[in-house]
Parts: structure tokens; C-alpha cells; sequence
């Protein structure tokens, strides 16, 4: 598991991947929240003070993504944007492309996985589980490359449920390398009733944020963007196949 420390203005500033007069995109490194937890520690909206550009206020998240995900993350540079974009995001009319490494893989190379997910109880929070009766989840996926014992997808969610690759991939006996929540080894801490300890040296969550297409302006092509494979996830793209672009 990564843990990142803060940005400096520097190195939040080479991150911008796209930016005009409405928005950013950055290219969020894995291990970092993106919101400041109760316990303080560096995140991510620490550093937007170096992302204004001029602008008398720095920019706004217009979506999340998990502490352990990296690649393509939205900020509004004013209010107006902001709500424009949260819109966007919530009417479903902003697609995203999540490069995944998964253990084993599917037998198919490509597929939905349609599965309602619900929280798996009150003490978890943000932990889901599918459930019937839950919200309804989408989520279609492609195979890119297989390599030993390990696949590599491109996941396009539908839907926007939190957790909801992780938990889908999951579900269909193929779990997100370095998921320390719905991974194999962590279901099997819990079967054998072991206390949950975040896992620490070993790789973290496989799962990047590799493109998003934003149609921001109604007279124009969506604002397309695509973020660099991150490093950790370098070594097993390679071995599936990936050319390194």
C-alpha cells in the first residue's frame, strides 16, 4: 500500500494534464485522499492553492476517486463550472476508462457486469457488497492483455457506485491486484475472522483512472484526456502486453 506524502506546488503543477477556462484534469498519484481526513495528513486538496492560474480562488473537486486509485481526476475552476461538471458527472454523460490488473481473469474477452451493490453494513461506511435490493451498477469491460496468472481490462463504469470496479471484479472471481478490501487475501482474513489491518509493502490497488471524455461545451467535441500508466502498475502491464504507451 502507497502512502504518499504532500504535493509541493511543483509537483501538483506537472500533474495538470488538461486545463482551460472551466476545468482541470490531474493526474492523481496513488496513495493520496483526495479530501483531508480526521486525522489530518496530506491530501490532495492541499496542494490546489497552485493549480488557480490566476484565478482569485483555487479549483474544486467535481468528483472523487479512492485514496489508492490514480489517473484522470476533474476539478472546477469556478462555481458555475463546478456545477456544470457535478451534472455531468451525475446524469452519467461523462465517460470513464479504468485500466485494471486483475488476478486469473475472465474467460471471455469482454462483457457487462450488471450487479446491484448496497453498503456492507454501518460499521464499514463506504464498504459495499452486492446486494438485490442495492442501487443499481453497471459496468462493461474489455480484456487488453493476459499475462501469468493475471489480466489486464479496460472497465468502463455505467454507473458511478463507490467501490464499484473493485466490487464487481470481485464478484465475478476476479479481484483488482492489491485490493486490500475485496481482494483475495483480504477475503481471506475474514473467513478465517482475522481483524482487518490495512496490508503494508506489498503492491498496492491495481486500478487507474486512464481516460475520461468531458462534454463540457454543447458546440464542441468532448474534452478528452488520458493519463500516463502509473508506475506501479508498469511492470505487470508490461507482462500482459502493454507496448508502454
Amino acid at each position: 500500500m502507497l502512502d504518499v506524502p504532500q504535493l509541493t506546488a511543483e509537483e501538483i503543477l506537472a500533474r495538470v494534464l488538461h486545463r482551460d477556462g472551466l476545468m482541470l484534469v490531474i493526474d492523481k498519484p496513488a496513495g493520496l485522499p483526495v479530501h483531508r481526513g480526521p486525522k489530518g495528513g496530506p491530501n490532495l486538496e492541499a496542494s490546489f492553492d497552485a493549480l488557480r492560474f490566476g484565478l482569485p480562488r483555487p479549483p474544486v473537486l467535481a468528483h472523487r476517486l479512492d485514496k489508492d486509485t490514480s489517473g484522470c481526476l476533474v476539478l472546477g475552476r469556478h462555481r458555475k463550472a463546478t456545477a456544470s461538471l457535478g451534472l455531468l458527472f451525475k446524469h452519467g454523460k461523462i465517460s470513464k476508462t479504468y485500466w485494471t490488473l486483475v488476478e486469473g481473469g475472465p474467460e471471455a474477452d469482454q462483457g457487462t457486469i450488471d450487479l446491484p451493490l448496497g453498503r456492507l453494513n454501518a460499521e464499514r461506511g463506504w464498504w459495499q457488497k452486492p446486494d438485490p435490493e442495492g442501487q443499481q451498477a453497471i459496468t462493461n469491460w474489455k480484456v487488453l492483455g493476459r499475462g501469468d496468472g493475471i489480466a489486464w481490462l479496460a472497465m468502463e463504469p455505467v454507473t458511478g457506485r463507490t467501490h464499484q470496479l473493485r466490487v464487481h471484479a470481485a464478484s465475478q472471481g476476479w479481484p483488482i491486484l492489491g485490493d486490500d478490501i475485496y481482494g483475495t487475501q483480504a477475503s481471506l482474513r475474514r473467513l478465517r475472522n482475522e481483524k482487518f489491518i490495512p496490508r503494508f509493502g506489498e503492491p498496492s490497488l491495481h486500478l487507474h483512472s486512464r481516460e475520461i471524455a468531458i462534454p463540457i461545451s454543447k458546440n464542441k467535441e468532448p474534452v478528452h484526456v488520458v493519463a500516463p500508466a502509473p508506475e506501479h502498475m508498469c511492470e505487470k502491464l508490461l507482462a500482459c502486453g502493454w507496448n508502454g504507451e
